[in-house]
């Protein structure tokens, strides 16, 4: 990827409109997560909703260790990782981000159905401005 089309995603959060959750919005939160940044995307998505952000350890809850790569704890407003590698897993962070989402909304935490669908809407805006992106400087050349 080439530094244009990293200014374009990082800078892309300044463009968004207020209360839109758009493609270049979503794409900059999983880009921020593979650029190992999760911290800041959290902050920035809970700052788009007006939430605080949930913190985030490496760690396992008592009775999830060896079924779940991670877990929201609402009680500790908190999501455990099983290991580092999942600190930095895009599908994994937005899931447990909206459990984290629902659950200070005042609702329940919401199904896996959801939270799987929730997290795989960043993943395909993600794919699709990459390939925007990819097929716009492949046309350049």
């Amino acid at each position: 990827m080439n530094s244009w089309s990293l200014y374009c995603i990082r800078h892309s959060l300044y463009f968004t409109v207020k209360n839109e959750l758009n493609d270049l919005y979503r794409t900059s939160i999983v880009q921020m997560i593979l650029d190992k940044r999760t911290e800041e995307a959290l902050l920035t998505i809970s700052k788009f909703y007006g939430i605080k952000a949930p913190e985030i350890v490496v760690g396992t809850v008592k009775g999830k260790r060896r079924t779940v790569y991670a877990v929201y704890v609402q009680k500790e407003s908190r999501i455990y990782c099983i290991n580092s590698d999942v600190l930095y897993n895009p599908f994994i962070i937005i899931h447990e981000f909206y459990h984290h989402l629902r659950t200070v909304a005042g609702v329940h935490k919401g199904s896996e159905k959801h939270a799987n669908q929730y997290a795989k809407e960043f993943i395909a805006s993600y794919n699709k401005v990459m390939n925007q992106i990819f097929q716009s400087n492949s046309h350049k050349q």
